[in-house]
């Protein structure tokens, strides 16, 4: 299961790829990358919904010039990883706890065993969520965790009754393999740049699509009835009152300020009720901060750096 390299974003050095395969019979990939000479540390990456390893390979160097290891998944039903439905650009999950399944056989199978520790997470929106979600439940694989815009929740009304309602019915009605309403089977993040709610940033944009050019099948197309009826769910669960005080995991929040994906508004509410935890707003960033221009990715590299021990901050 190799990783895809393009002149425009090569693959990085030392690299190690396989697949794992979880108790429910999901096979992921993954790949691992060894730390510089003398370092110790693992920063494990979980990317975002319709994302896959190669998107982070800027990342990932950007990771192992602060000293750390790296190791990435693709979750089930995404990049490179086992699809479940007949349609493979479908973007589809039973559960999200599904998704923890993912992160746990990852921790058991490839971090533990071949990476050194501490590990730390460093996770954007969908994966991100699901971070929260192993924070609250105890699991602390993790000494921090750095999460780049959090779906806690979307913005606007596209979590109100009716939607919410709506997907639920359908999924009841036996439809949760169907694209959502106004769904396609475009790829996400092959349209125009113009417009796009992701990025400012044309070169890095134009970088992610063309990957996606050289191998289609790295990609998803829109949700289904089940990803989202699931995802309402996880997010329903983070607006109850106490969840985030329930957390006891160290995590630092990167929100971006013209966010159209997910709710920056959320983060902060989210954020400001957590015990152990703090959070930055990047002004002009959009969504995927970690894709943006050079002045946002600054800002959350400051960040990351003031938050992680062993990075350059802390020698």
């Amino acid at each position: 299961m190799m990783l895809v390299s393009i002149p425009a974003n090569p693959v990085p050095d030392n690299f190690v790829t396989g697949t794992i395969k979880t108790p429910d019979g999901a096979e992921l990939r993954f790949a691992r990358w060894a730390p510089p000479a003398n370092r110790k540390g693992t920063v494990c990456v979980f990317t975002g919904r319709g994302e896959q390893i190669e998107k982070y390979f800027e990342t990932v160097r950007d990771l192992r010039d602060r000293g750390f290891a790296v190791a990435m998944i693709d979750w089930r039903g995404q990049g490179h990883s086992s699809r479940r439905l007949r349609d493979p650009r479908k973007g589809y999950v039973r559960d999200f706890s599904d998704f923890e399944v993912d992160v746990e056989t990852f921790v058991q199978q490839v971090v533990l065993p071949d990476c050194p520790p501490p590990y730390f997470a460093l996770a954007h929106s969908m994966g991100a969520a699901v971070m929260l979600r192993i924070a609250h439940a105890g699991k602390r694989w993790f000494d921090r965790m750095v999460l780049s815009a959090p779906m806690i929740d979307l913005p606007g009304h596209r979590t109100s009754f009716p939607a919410r309602a709506l997907l639920r019915l359908l999924r009841l009605a036996g439809q949760g393999g169907r694209y959502v309403p106004g769904g396609s089977n475009e790829l996400v993040g092959v349209s125009s740049f113009i417009n796009n709610p992701l990025t400012s940033d044309p070169v890095r944009y134009a970088r992610n699509a063309a990957i996606l050019e050289e191998d289609p099948t790295l990609g998803i197309a829109s949700p289904t009835v089940a990803w989202a009826d699931s995802a309402f769910t996880a997010m329903r669960g983070f607006r109850v009152a106490n969840y985030p005080s329930e957390i006891r995991q160290p995590i630092l929040m990167l929100a971006a300020s013209n966010d159209t994906i997910v709710s920056t508004a959320a983060i902060e509410e989210f954020a400001y009720h957590l015990r152990a935890g703090s959070h930055l707003v990047i002004a002009g960033s959009k969504h995927e901060i970690l894709q943006e221009q050079d002045r946002y990715r600054a800002q959350f590299w400051a960040a990351f750096d003031a938050f992680v021990p062993g990075t350059p901050l802390f020698q």
